[in-house]
């Protein structure tokens, strides 16, 4: 995406960086003040064990004597003991945080996904710009997800630096003993000048390396080669290695397509030995990436070079000069760490473009504020004044001047062939979608004025590539884990499960499939739509939907399955969706679909008088599978 490379600005670094730490905090509370609490506790504890060694070995190489040193023992136990316990104590609360966190933060983009319009989510650009997100942060940690160890790594940095600092202030402010000769220049402007060199030119050299590989590394280019490599490896990985799932099983043995996933894993160079990763890093990212170690390394030399000369000196002793050269050395490798972890994080900042251009789709939709009224006779009027809509993206209209007005509670049939307009007619009905011209009304009210949820529960739909849930069945049909037993087994019973239900061991709490418990329950296509439908009268809504989810049965198994659900669907409003006019015979009126219009309107017996309509076509056509 062009927008992915334009310039990363500081600002906007941490605009985002902020931002993102809001966001996690929010669904995880707590886990950024246990991080913070645990790197400073582990910044500040080694440097505990620094102070008292210098102590202690000062002591020794001078008085040794008895009392001050046993002082110093005494005070180093308690000292370092009560930090590692402290320590321990908040390694424990930020791994807890840790823990639920990982859980939490794909609750993110669940919550995004069910909030946003259902528009939006059918789009292809949402899937790619999800798919995008999740790719980079498989196979880097490129994006948010990687928010909480950059935030653990600047505290850590930020607390290790300023210790450093406090510790090795005196390597500064005590004087070389008077003597002559050139080791008097230690303290003056000159060698303070070319320790200042010798540390700030080769840490910001090395930081600014590592951060140019980490560029590199994350670059576009190498994204885009990395995404692709993990489609590959996850398409046909699971084939190769005889992993296939039970609804690729049949077509992977039949077809031997084990050995066509072979080939693609073998055409694939990713992350081999010879793949644009390994050369880079035998090339061009590796150099930088040891001229960054190898100027650490000058910068270290540097510093054991001037504490050695001041404690040669006399300006301290040997146990001060190790606390010194500890100091120092931690105050330049935390200083290029935490530039390098600056760099890393302005480079994901790019990443974090997309997470947040997915978060930020804005809901188009108006959700409305008005309650739908709760008729106690459950009769509602519906009419649809003059609509069209097309899908976005799309050239050609999917329904186009619909106008149509029932009066509900009584038995609706929309049929017509397949891509005539039935689904998309009952999208709109339920407003998954608004229609880009004309009016749907609802009591004679634009139902774009009732609150979205308030109107969306008044529907239950069984869509035709409906799903059910690697859960206990009772669960799977209240849509909860606290319901309604009874209910539960009413609704499976008219729904013609009853007799499957007494055989189950395990009743309402039988675990239907086998994804999360071995002994769970395989149901046919059959059962599973005998679930679907007793889930949609356990909602108990005044209009409940069959939109073909019976069109993998044979004529007569649908028709026998809508006949029964004529029977159980009491004073609802029953809409059937078929491109097969077997369920037709029992219903009030039918409306007939033909290439996103209604071409006609009426009972079985009227429409089917009609020679010449579409109706009078499609029954004929289909006479063959049932008696007239």
């Amino acid at each position: 995406m062009k927008q992915d490379m334009e310039k990363v600005t500081w600002r906007e670094t941490w605009q985002v960086f902020l931002r993102s730490v809001r966001l996690l905090e929010r669904y995880t509370p707590g886990l950024f003040l246990s991080m913070a609490v645990n790197a400073v506790v582990s910044a500040v504890t080694p440097y505990a064990a620094v102070i008292f060694s210098a102590r202690i070995i000062d002591e020794l190489a001078g008085a040794r004597r008895a009392d001050v040193l046993w002082r110093w023992v005494i005070a180093a136990v308690a000292v370092t003991g009560a930090l590692a316990l402290l320590q321990h104590l908040a390694m424990r609360w930020k791994t807890a945080r840790e823990h639920t966190y990982y859980y939490n933060y794909n609750i993110i983009y669940k919550d995004k996904l069910l909030g946003m319009d259902y528009a939006d989510l059918e789009k292809q650009e949402t899937a790619d710009l999800l798919s995008q997100i999740r790719q980079n942060e498989n196979w880097a940690g490129l994006g948010l997800i990687n928010i909480p160890h950059f935030f653990d790594a600047l505290v850590r940095g930020a607390v290790g630096i300023a210790g450093a600092v406090v510790l090795c202030a005196g390597l500064f402010l005590t004087p070389v003993p008077a003597v002559t000769g050139t080791l008097g220049l230690l303290d003056g402007p000159v060698g303070l000048l070319a320790l200042g060199l010798a540390i700030a030119v080769p840490t910001v050299l090395a930081s600014w390396l590592q951060g140019k590989v980490g560029d590199v590394l994350t670059s576009e280019a190498m994204s885009d080669e990395a995404n692709l490599g993990n489609r590959i490896f996850n398409a046909f990985t699971s084939l190769n290695a005889g992993g296939e799932t039970i609804s690729r099983a049949l077509d992977i043995r039949m077809y031997g397509q084990q050995a066509l996933a072979r080939h693609y894993m073998a055409g694939s160079h990713t992350f081999s030995a010879d793949g644009p990763y390994a050369k880079l890093m035998a090339g061009k990212a590796g150099l930088m990436r040891a001229a960054a170690v190898a100027l650490s390394a000058v910068t270290t030399g540097a510093v054991y070079l001037y504490v050695c000369l001041k404690a040669w000196a006399g300006a301290f002793g040997v146990g001060t000069a190790t606390q010194y050269i500890g100091a120092v050395t931690a105050l330049t490798g935390g200083t290029v760490a935490l530039l390098k972890e600056l760099m890393d994080l302005r480079s994901t900042t790019r990443y974090l473009r997309r997470t947040f251009q997915f978060l930020d789709i804005p809901n188009a939709m108006y959700q409305g504020s008005l309650t739908t009224e709760k008729r106690s006779d459950r009769q509602y009027d519906v009419e649809f004044r003059d609509v069209s809509f097309r899908y976005p993206g799309a050239s050609d209209w999917a329904l186009r001047h619909v106008s149509v007005k029932f009066k509900v509670g009584k038995r609706l049939a929309v049929v017509g062939e397949n891509g005539s307009g039935k689904t998309t007619f009952i999208k709109l009905l339920c407003r998954l979608y608004d229609p880009q011209e004309g009016q749907i009304l609802l009591n004679g009210i634009d139902i774009r004025k009732y609150d979205y949820r308030d109107y969306m529960d008044i529907f239950s739909v069984v869509f035709q590539d409906f799903q059910l849930m690697s859960q206990p069945l009772g669960a799977n049909v209240a849509g909860s884990a606290d319901y309604d037993r009874e209910r539960v087994a009413r609704a499976l019973t008219d729904a013609g499960f009853g007799e499957r239900l007494a055989s189950l061991p395990e009743g309402l709490d039988t675990q239907l499939y086998r994804d999360y418990d071995g002994e769970g329950v395989q149901i046919s296509g059959g059962e599973a739509q005998k679930i679907a439908i007793a889930r949609a009268l356990y909602k108990d809504a005044p209009f409940i939907v069959l939109d073909e989810p019976t069109a993998a049965l044979d004529p007569m198994a649908e028709a026998e399955i809508y006949a029964q659900f004529n029977e159980i669907s009491g004073d609802k409003t029953a809409i059937y969706i078929s491109h097969r006019l077997s369920s037709c015979r029992f219903c009030d009126e039918i409306l007939v679909f033909d290439h996103g219009r209604i071409v006609q309107h009426g009972d079985h017996d009227g429409l089917l008088s009609q020679e010449g309509g579409k109706y009078h076509q499609l029954w004929h056509a289909q006479a063959q599978y049932y008696d007239e």
